[in-house]
């Protein structure tokens, strides 16, 4: 009696996409709370924003290719996009222009390279950076965390700045807004100043930036819950943050009072964030073991020369895309031996 034999793999793995998206929204959720704690509701309404425009475009090309949507978005990855890309942008952004950097980073990024697997660059992070380059005045409007300013604004003042694009009556931009840590420091930095005399400033904590510090602790729990769940490797994560901590503690080391201590890096900016859950992304990122610290490593390295002499004062996701374009030739170079395959012998 002959039985039917379906094509390999026989063997289903604890691991799917789902899943693996799913343990991924459940690490990300500690520091998306800490944010909304310190930064207001304009984080939970950017966060809805965004997924529904990822979620709406993905379906909406699925239909235009005649193809059944559903299981491309239940597998989640629209949403881990999505919620990346609002995590990284102000929380009173424009919502026009999280639908637009939402919808770039599904319909350009990822479903016009084929949909997931196949996209060569990190979705979130270029839907970052398309809005970076075309809106720099909005894109860098961030709050002041509750702890600095004292005050936080209520979810309709949230709603009515993000959907008129205006300040409340009687308040404007100026007080409102307020630099990042990392964009104080670079700016009073180019003006002489020294960072014993910056770091008087109420926005500063221990090592960076008031709040941000605690954010970047609970997005490291998160990204310590995916470690231990076995979602990423350690490689990437650690090379980059070492590479980070390394060179900026040489130059630290060198001039203390015109290169912050190397902590002010990892608690400041997107460098946890970006370290754990998105140079981490497995179909953008090296594959190889030798190559997954190479690529981490370079990714920490462009972070601190961007920061601390380019334009931009976060880098993580400018470093990011650039080691998206390496990473398949960091892969060629770093292959590990063929099981059974013997070094050639040149003697």
């Amino acid at each position: 009696m002959e039985f039917a034999t379906g094509s390999s793999p026989h063997k289903i793995g604890p691991q799917n996409v789902t899943r693996v998206m799913g343990m991924v929204l459940l690490a990300l959720v500690p520091g998306t709370l800490a944010m909304w704690w310190y930064f207001g509701w304009g984080v939970l309404i950017n966060l809805m924003i965004a997924v529904t425009a990822a979620v709406v475009a993905e379906a909406a090309v699925m239909s235009l290719r005649g193809r059944d949507a559903r299981p491309v978005l239940l597998d989640l990855s629209a949403v881990v996009t999505a919620w990346l890309l609002a995590l990284a942008l102000p929380p009173l952004l424009p919502w026009w222009q999280t639908v637009l950097g939402s919808m770039f980073a599904i319909v350009v990024v990822k479903q016009l390279f084929g949909g997931i697997g196949y996209n060569p660059f990190n979705p979130a992070m270029a839907g970052y950076v398309l809005l970076l380059v075309s809106f720099p005045v909005t894109m860098t409007r961030w709050l002041p965390p509750d702890v600095v300013s004292g005050q936080a604004l209520s979810l309709a003042d949230s709603l009515h700045i993000i959907f008129s694009g205006t300040p409340p009556l009687g308040q404007t931009w100026d007080t409102l807004s307020s630099a990042t840590p990392l964009d104080q420091m670079r700016s009073e930095l180019s003006e002489n100043r020294m960072i014993s005399e910056i770091r008087q400033s109420p926005l500063w904590g221990d090592f960076g930036g008031r709040g941000w510090e605690w954010i970047g602790n609970w997005f490291l729990l998160g990204g310590l819950f995916l470690l231990w769940r076995r979602v990423i490797n350690w490689r990437i994560p650690a090379s980059m943050l070492g590479s980070l901590l390394l060179v900026s503690g040489l130059f630290w080391a060198i001039d203390p009072e015109t290169h912050p201590f190397p902590a002010f890096h990892l608690f400041s900016g997107a460098a946890i964030l970006g370290a754990f859950f998105i140079a981490t992304d497995p179909v953008s990122a090296s594959t190889t073991p030798k190559g997954q610290l190479i690529y981490g490593a370079l990714i920490g390295l462009f972070v601190f020369i961007i920061r601390t002499w380019g334009g931009y004062p976060d880098a993580v996701a400018f470093s990011v895309l650039l080691l998206n374009m390496a990473a398949p030739t960091i892969d060629y170079y770093t292959q590990p031996r063929v099981f059974g395959q013997r070094k050639h012998d040149d003697a």
